[in-house]
């Protein structure tokens, strides 16, 4: 009695992978076209996120024009209750090009409660810095490299001792620059788009 209930469940089962393998043949076209979508979207929120750079902070523009590489993740989430977790994607931009894609993550412990999103900017101010950074397979702030948080001085213009560092990197939310920000434990991976 239990045999044939077997053989339908198998032949079920073989049937419904035949039809999950036919229908992932049927839409690479969209895979490729969400991918388009997803950089094209990731690109227009960098532009604004740096725009907003540009419109906060006096001397940022000069500085990402100086820098070799310059990452630029427009919506980091950050998110918890006590320990939370933090996740965006970006895009590395090396002049005003898009080189490759990236998402970032990260966790921390303390005083959470809620979400809050934040557009977060790390620049590559040597050579040397960036290609390590791209031969890398997951890149962690603080163990791989260090990266300087850029501090603004009393009159609101980006601290030149900071920009004397390989790496810096920064954090702006709605309410503007955070002064104590950190990057120490973040990773950094490239996505394949």
């Amino acid at each position: 009695m239990l045999k044939p209930i077997f053989k339908r469940l198998a032949v079920l089962l073989v049937a419904a992978v035949a039809c999950f393998g036919f229908a992932a043949c049927t839409t690479t076209t969209t895979h490729t076209d969400d991918n388009s979508s997803k950089r094209a979207s990731i690109n227009g929120g960098a532009e604004k996120a740096l725009a907003e750079l540009y419109k906060q902070v006096p001397g940022s523009r000069e500085l990402v024009a100086r820098a070799n590489g310059v990452l630029v993740f427009p919506n980091v989430v950050a998110a918890g209750f006590g320990v939370g977790a933090s996740y965006g994607e970006g895009v590395l931009l090396k002049g005003d090009k898009a080189s490759a894609y990236y998402n970032t993550a990260g966790g921390s412990i303390g005083l959470i409660a809620g979400a809050q999103s934040k557009a977060v900017y790390v620049l590559f101010l040597t050579a040397d810095a960036l290609s390590k950074f791209e031969a890398s397979k997951g890149w962690t702030a603080g163990a791989d490299a260090s990266v300087a948080v850029l501090n603004v001085g009393a009159n609101a213009a980006i601290d030149s001792k900071t920009v004397q560092q390989p790496i810096v990197g920064f954090v702006l939310t709605n309410g503007g620059l955070m002064a104590n920000a950190t990057f120490n434990g973040n990773k950094f991976t490239k996505l394949d788009l």
